[in-house]
C-alpha cells in the first residue's frame, strides 16, 4: 500500500500541469552543490557498445535546485541545466562540494507577472559557434531563442501547428541538426500516422523567413513517452523515453533511431539500447546531453526529481561507441 501511495503521488506530480507556484523565479545566486558518486554494480545491462560508466546523485544547497528537464554538457564535467520553472543551473561535478549558480531565464517585459507554472521549460538546444540557446516551453507551446549566456531574449514563436498539443504533453524534446534544421517531438500529441506528432523546420523557427514546419511521427517503445533527444551526427539520434506504472514506478528506455530522409510524413522509430528500471538506477529521467569526458565521447542522462523528497536528481554517464558519432549531415 505504501508503494502504491508513492506512485500515485508521482502520477499527480507529473500530470498536474500547474505545478509550482505564483512565486517569481529565483534570482541569480551562487550555492554549493554536492555530487555524490553512486555504485554501479546494480546498474542495468545495456546493448553491446554502450556502457554505463558513472552515476552521481546531485544535492543542491538551494531550495529551487532540482526538476532538471534539459541539459547541455560543456568541457570538464561542467553543465547548464534547465528546470521546469524557467530557471537555469550552471554547475560542475567533482569531489565534494562545488560552486553552482541559479538564474532565471530572461522574460518578455509584458510577461514578468505570468504564473511560475506557465514557464514549463522542458527542452533546450545550444549552438557552440554562436553561443545561442533555444528553449521549448511545454505549457504555452512556445520556442524562444536566447543570446550567448542567456543575456537576453532574441525572439520567440508560438507555432500554430503546436497550439493543439497537450498542456502537459507538448514540446518535451527538441533537436537541432548541424545544417540548422530543428525537430520538435510532442510527448502526448498523437499523429495521424501513428505514434506521436513531430515537427521539422528547415531553419531556425524563430526566423521570420523560415517556412512552416512539416509533420513527422515518432513511435516510442510501447507504453513509453519521449522526454528528450540528441543528434549524434549523420543518420543517428538517441531518444530518451519514460514510463510510470504502479507496478514498477519509473522506468526509462534509451532508443537509437536511424534517421531516414526527413520529409513530410516520415515515421521515426528505433531500437532500445538501454533500459533503466528497478532495482537498478531508476527515476524520472528527462534530459540528455552529448559531450566529451576524459577524451572520450559520452552521453549524459539526468533525472527530474519534481522537487519531491521521494525522488532524486541523478546524473548518469554512458560511454558511447565511436561508430555512433559522425560528422556527416542529417538525411
Amino acid at each position: 500500500m505504501q508503494r502504491i501511495c508513492v506512485i500515485l503521488l508521482l502520477f499527480i506530480a507529473l500530470m498536474n500541469g500547474r505545478h509550482g507556484s505564483m512565486a517569481p523565479p529565483a534570482p541569480l545566486k551562487p550555492f554549493l552543490l554536492q555530487s555524490r558518486a553512486l555504485p554501479l554494480e546494480d546498474a542495468p545491462d545495456s546493448k553491446t557498445g554502450l556502457r554505463l560508466s558513472g552515476a552521481w546523485q546531485l544535492e543542491g544547497g538551494h531550495g529551487a535546485f532540482g526538476g532538471i528537464s534539459s541539459l547541455v554538457a560543456k568541457d570538464d564535467r561542467a553543465f547548464v541545466a534547465l528546470n521546469d520553472k524557467g530557471e537555469l543551473f550552471s554547475f560542475r561535478i567533482g569531489a565534494g562540494e562545488t560552486r553552482a549558480y541559479i538564474m532565471p531565464l530572461p522574460r518578455i517585459a509584458s510577461e514578468q507577472a505570468r504564473a511560475r507554472w506557465q514557464w514549463d521549460s522542458e527542452s533546450m538546444q545550444h549552438d557552440p559557434a554562436t553561443g545561442r540557446f533555444w528553449v521549448g516551453f511545454e505549457s504555452i507551446q512556445r520556442i524562444c531563442r536566447y543570446s550567448r549566456d542567456f543575456v537576453r531574449i532574441e525572439g520567440c514563436v508560438t507555432p500554430p501547428e503546436m497550439r493543439d498539443w497537450p498542456v502537459t504533453g507538448g514540446i518535451e524534446s527538441m533537436v537541432r541538426f548541424g545544417d540548422g534544421r530543428f525537430l520538435a517531438i510532442s510527448e502526448l500529441k498523437a499523429s495521424k500516422a501513428g505514434g506521436l506528432e513531430a515537427l521539422l523546420w528547415l531553419d531556425d523557427p524563430i526566423n521570420a523567413g523560415t517556412p512552416a514546419p512539416v509533420r513527422l511521427s515518432y513511435r516510442p517503445p510501447a507504453g513509453y513517452k519521449p522526454t528528450d533527444a540528441v543528434w549524434l551526427g549523420g543518420d543517428k539520434m538517441l531518444v530518451l523515453n519514460r514510463r510510470l506504472t504502479i507496478a514498477e514506478g519509473f522506468t526509462a528506455k534509451l532508443v537509437l533511431v536511424r534517421l531516414p530522409a526527413l520529409r513530410e510524413g516520415t515515421v521515426l522509430s528505433g531500437e532500445v539500447m538501454a533500459t533503466l528500471a528497478p532495482p537498478g538506477l531508476a527515476d524520472n529521467f528527462e534530459a540528455l546531453a552529448l559531450g566529451w569526458d576524459e577524451g572520450r565521447p559520452v552521453l549524459w542522462v539526468a533525472s527530474d526529481d519534481n522537487l519531491l523528497p521521494i525522488q532524486r536528481s541523478l546524473l548518469l554517464r554512458y560511454d558511447l561507441p565511436a561508430s555512433w558519432l559522425s560528422d556527416a549531415p542529417a538525411p
